[in-house]
């Protein structure tokens, strides 16, 4: 993309709303990435990220509620668990989101950690409990309609298999960047695109 071509993406006014992962926050260094991008190239646009809460149907509700205020453009942008509400919450209200390596069945994966945990960002101290677990497992999302979806995926993510996440939205528009982890370093390569995706048709005028 020339420089000419991401300034003029800055005419396209949409929103964005990022959903940070598990204990992170709005002050996450991709939630940081996104804003500093958005604010310098399409600065009519306007980026939301809640600090979310740590349990998954609070964070859901949180996160739905926001959105149902939101036009209906809005790119929903999901980083790990965050990736796992942006799906669920995307087919649910008919939205676009990107989703970067994003849980898939993260009721299986934190219930491998303790219990007690603290969020470092906040320094809460809480608890995950079995109701945490159950509302992630009816969250899940079966059947990902795959033009709804772009996943960002780094192939020596640490935390997540980055193959489970490829496996489970067969069609959708996939970026792999080999070598890459689950902080994602080259991120900031996919922020010239979001309007284009967010908005495909008018964007493209």
């Amino acid at each position: 993309m020339s420089p000419a071509q991401a300034g003029s993406l800055s005419i396209i006014m949409t929103d964005y709303l990022y959903l940070h992962g598990f204990n992170s926050s709005p002050q996450s260094l991709k939630a940081r990435e996104t804003a500093d991008w958005l604010r310098q190239h399409a600065p009519d646009s306007r980026f939301h990220c809640p600090a979310l809460s740590v349990h998954p149907a609070l964070a859901l509700q949180q996160a739905h509620d926001l959105i149902a205020g939101l036009p209906a453009d809005t790119l929903l942008i999901g980083s790990s668990l965050g990736g796992f509400y942006a799906a669920w919450l995307a087919q649910q209200m008919d939205r676009r989101a990107v989703l970067i390596n994003p849980a898939i069945e993260p009721h299986l994966d934190l219930a491998r950690l303790p219990r007690e945990q603290t969020n470092p960002y906040s320094g809460e101290h809480y608890r995950l409990d079995d109701a945490d677990m159950a509302a992630l497992l009816a969250h899940r999302l079966q059947r990902p309609d795959p033009e709804r979806f772009w996943v960002v995926l780094g192939s020596a993510d640490e935390v997540l298999d980055w193959r489970s996440a490829a496996r489970h939205f067969p069609g959708s528009r996939l970026t792999v960047y080999n070598g890459d982890d689950h902080r994602l370093q080259r991120w900031p390569e996919c922020l010239p695109h979001l309007p284009a995706f967010a908005v495909p048709t008018r964007s493209s005028q």
